[in-house]
């Protein structure tokens, strides 16, 4: 009797057969190739971290999670994400290291799903982290680099959404004051994009009616380098100005990238990770139903490990850029040297010798194929070295 889990796998975890794997050793390479040119320098942490220091200043909901106790009986989790984990190597091992810090990444990181939405419970994310480079040019190297690393995979249609977190807060609190409640409300709907239910939220606000619409009008304040103005117009502190003048500033730099027409502006966008503190943005693309990429800066995660430091970055998921590039699946490129007793050793010496071309080649003895003509088909071509075979098939 068939065990019922023989072949399930547990909730958000899947296999990544030989196409998809290719596909992604490919993209992974050429976002490394993009990063690595921009000077940033890879490093890697451990899968497991323990809960009380990167769990805990995680954004992540803690029942998304994974657990586990170790024989001392600490809390570990699987990493989250990987900007906390470098957050922790930055405050320690690289404390005394010359900064800016140019530091990127790639790997699984692991988030729990309560029910099967088809969401995975273990992507992976390719990104970089710049530590110590607080000014608009840090922001613009990030975004442009983000920019020049999706076009190196191949892909060309997509649109960075740019925002800024302190525009929405400061003027929240300009209108609600420490109606803390009500302004949580509001930046729950922003982030869930629940314009509808934003819309309602605001009609219950026990303001007047200027203040209302003033908040309504927040809504419409997406598009190109027109909304600054109209943002300036509406922004109703100093903090709400100076939000405005860095994307100003952001806009300008990233020109000097040339990669304006890639952005798009979004004063409503709101992240769930919880430690951004300025500009912050989110990647698209067409047929995509889930964020491409996404970053922004975080001021305030690095003082948490005790390192005084600002810091920016961005993370691209992997997965979700395969499925925007869709890439149909191609013939398979090995070569296959078909072998029988006789002629083992000359199939040996043939194969190295196609492999020291840098060809891919499979070397297999007659006996062990079921089907000969279904296995020729499945390679590029093969080599017959049998009795019976024609030496070439195309």
């Amino acid at each position: 009797m068939v065990k019922r889990l023989m072949f399930e796998k547990p909730l958000g975890m899947r296999d990544t057969l030989p196409f998809f794997y290719k596909q992604k050793s490919k993209a992974r390479k050429n976002l490394s190739d993009a990063i690595s040119s921009y000077g940033y320098s890879f490093m890697d942490t451990p899968i497991m971290e323990y809960h009380e220091t990167v769990g805990k200043v995680s954004a992540t909901l803690d029942q998304q999670l994974f657990k586990l106790l170790d024989q001392q009986g600490h809390t570990l989790v699987l990493r989250p994400d990987m900007t906390s984990p470098i957050a922790r190597v930055a405050a320690s091992q690289l404390k005394n290291s010359e900064f800016p810090l140019r530091l990127a990444y790639e790997g699984p990181v692991f988030r729990a799903q309560q029910t099967e939405g088809g969401k995975p419970a273990q992507f992976e994310q390719v990104g970089t982290e710049l530590i110590g480079d607080h000014s608009s040019y840090g922001d613009a190297e990030v975004i442009a680099l983000l920019v020049e690393s999706l076009q190196k995979t191949g892909l060309d249609d997509f649109v960075i959404t740019v925002g800024h977190i302190g525009y929405v807060k400061a003027f929240f609190t300009d209108l609600l004051g420490d109606d803390e409640e009500t302004i949580d409300t509001l930046l729950n709907n922003l982030y869930r994009k629940n314009y509808v239910g934003y819309r309602e939220a605001v009609k219950e606000v026990p303001v007047q009616k200027d203040k209302k619409d003033a908040l309504l009008q927040l809504l419409s304040l997406k598009g190109g380098e027109e909304i600054f103005e109209s943002s300036r117009s509406l922004a109703r502190n100093q903090a709400c100005m100076q939000a405005v003048n860095e994307l100003k500033q952001l806009y300008r730099l990233l020109q000097e990238y040339e990669v304006e027409r890639y952005i798009h502006f979004d004063l409503n966008l709101i992240s769930h990770m919880d430690y951004y503190t300025g500009i912050l943005f989110e990647g698209y693309a067409p047929n995509l139903g889930a964020l491409l990429c996404n970053g922004g800066r975080y001021d305030t995660l690095l003082p948490s490990f005790q390192l005084s430091a600002s810091a920016t970055g961005f993370a691209v998921h992997l997965e979700r850029l395969l499925e925007a590039l869709n890439e149909q699946e191609t013939k398979d490129e090995r070569i296959g040297v078909i072998v029988d007793d006789d002629t083992y050793n000359k199939g040996v010496v043939e194969s190295k010798r196609y492999r020291r071309e840098g060809l891919c080649v499979l070397l297999q003895h007659v006996d062990q194929i079921p089907d000969i003509k279904a296995f020729k088909a499945e390679l590029s071509r093969t080599i017959d070295l049998t009795k019976d075979g024609g030496e070439f098939d195309e």
